[in-house]
């Protein structure tokens, strides 16, 4: 399978929380998108792996994508190593995509800064052809390197170098989001409370999409931070 663009998060969730919107949007231009999430979340406060993962193809089938894979490295305990190194590179190489999405570079869960350094490193070797992978289909892959990577941004505030204007995505952003009825805001709820389970976390992330929106003049955005320096073949793109 190919795809235009490949989310690689950390935790289920991970997407649908930072980037559901650009997600909705792309497909709306008719671009294949896919996600892949490197663990199943099982250290989490609230849920288990086996409902997350029922909930991750929720908010896989809200957000339209193509394809969600879940990698099963250790929650907290994956590294950037040879070993998740060449998963990654597999995945890259199977999806081909010419954009990735990945974690924030710096943000209060480990996980996340660890995933996009994962990501990013893995995205250049996929492109060397003497590093060797093989497919699904047990077959040799050829190499393939992404265009471009973009870190969504998570918990920290940091500073976006663009922002995707997601207005008319909010209400399928949110749907997404509340796939995840384990982990987010639920009154009725018998599970302990977590960071992310309380109705404050739901008024943060819409304040956070909306400081973003008003960055670029609009109601809703998703910030997104690159190491590359970005460029345009036309002013009138601009937003």
């Amino acid at each position: 399978m190919t795809v235009d663009v490949l989310a690689i998060a950390a935790h289920p969730d991970d997407i649908e929380m930072t980037c559901a919107g650009t997600v909705l949007s792309l497909v709306a231009q008719g671009k294949t998108v896919a996600g892949v999430d490197l663990t199943r979340g099982e250290l989490g406060t609230r849920g288990t792996p086996e409902i997350r993962l029922r909930e991750s193809a929720e908010g896989a089938r809200l957000m339209q994508l193509a394809a969600r894979e879940n990698m099963g490295f250790r929650d907290a305990f994956f590294r950037n190593d040879e070993e998740h190194q060449l998963a990654v590179i597999s995945v890259i190489r199977h999806y081909r995509p010419t954009i990735v999405l990945t974690n924030a570079v710096d943000d209060r869960h480990p996980d996340h800064g660890r995933a996009a350094e994962l990501v990013v490193q893995s995205c250049f070797y996929a492109g060397l052809r003497q590093i060797k992978t093989t497919g699904k289909d047990g077959k040799p892959q050829e190499a393939h390197r992404p265009s471009f990577v973009y870190h969504f941004i998570q918990d920290r505030s940091l500073t976006p170098d663009f922002v995707v204007d997601v207005t008319p995505y909010w209400d399928g952003k949110i749907a997404a989001i509340k796939a995840y009825k384990s982990q987010f805001f639920d009154p009725d709820s018998p599970e302990p409370q977590s960071y992310i389970s309380g109705e404050a976390f739901m008024k943060f992330l819409e304040a956070r999409t909306r400081e973003h929106g008003h960055m670029i003049g609009a109601e809703f955005g998703e910030g997104y931070t690159t190491k590359r320096m970005l460029g345009v073949t036309d002013l009138f793109g601009l937003v």
